[in-house]
């Protein structure tokens, strides 16, 4: 076990004034999956759009990029900023998780093709192959999405770890120090209904009935987070 791990948040987003009360941010989120899943890592988060980082990323074992409803590939201030900062310390190989925004961002960053996915939103329960080594669980993963932009070419030098016909990159890792994922483990149920209350013309009628009824259906995000605590220690072990 790593209690001692320390580990930096960059939270790449503001949640709704609606919601801000009952799930605070990605990173708040993100911190309670990785307790619910048994991880013993200490965190401190930092809200990048409010031009937030730590002094010394030396201090932390790993950085995780959240999610975000920005584009990975926008010219906004604060995500050029971000982008800065995610190639530094690619370049100095330090240990980096990216989901869903984060997942996106770092495959820019390495010079992979990032953009809308051309079969438009994925949301709710989807379905993904592990196709990497040492799969989270046995058989079909499923976790919760959602997401407008994709990872179109895979970074050079990556492993494809998970794919679905919806979304052929849906995971990669580069060597021991970087894994990502496009789908938010994070994620509950609660949470994917309201995005999908906030975007009706977004998605015909039929799919969102269909979307609604899976999410009372289990997910996998505990066994991706055991995954990511494996993928961390080993490299700091």
């Amino acid at each position: 076990m790593h209690a001692h791990l320390k580990i930096c948040i960059l939270d790449n987003d503001n949640l709704d004034p609606s919601v801000v009360d009952t799930y605070v941010s990605y990173g708040a989120m993100t911190e309670k999956l990785l307790a619910a899943a048994g991880v013993p890592w200490r965190f401190e988060r930092f809200n990048t759009t409010l031009g937030r980082y730590p002094d010394d990323f030396d201090a932390y074992d790993a950085v995780l990029l959240t999610g975000s409803k920005a584009d990975s590939f926008s010219d906004e201030p604060w995500v050029r900023t971000l982008r800065e900062r995610v190639t530094g310390l690619l370049r100095r190989r330090k240990t980096l998780l990216g989901i869903c925004f984060g997942h996106q961002l770092i495959a820019h960053c390495l010079g992979a093709e990032v953009g809308r996915a051309p079969q438009g939103w994925g949301m709710g329960r989807m379905a993904y192959d592990w196709v990497g080594p040492q799969p989270p669980k046995a058989g079909v993963l499923n976790l919760l999405a959602s997401h407008q932009d994709q990872v179109l070419s895979l970074p050079v030098g990556a492993t494809l770890l998970a794919r679905s016909d919806f979304c052929p990159i849906a995971a990669y890792a580069v060597d021991d120090n970087v894994f990502c994922i496009q789908p938010h483990p994070e994620f509950v149920p609660d949470y994917s209904a309201w995005i999908l209350d906030k975007r009706p013309t977004a998605v015909a009628a039929e799919r969102q009935a269909r979307v609604r009824a899976e999410l009372a259906l289990p997910h996998d995000g505990l066994d991706v987070a055991r995954y990511m605590q494996a993928f961390v220690e080993r490299r700091a072990a």
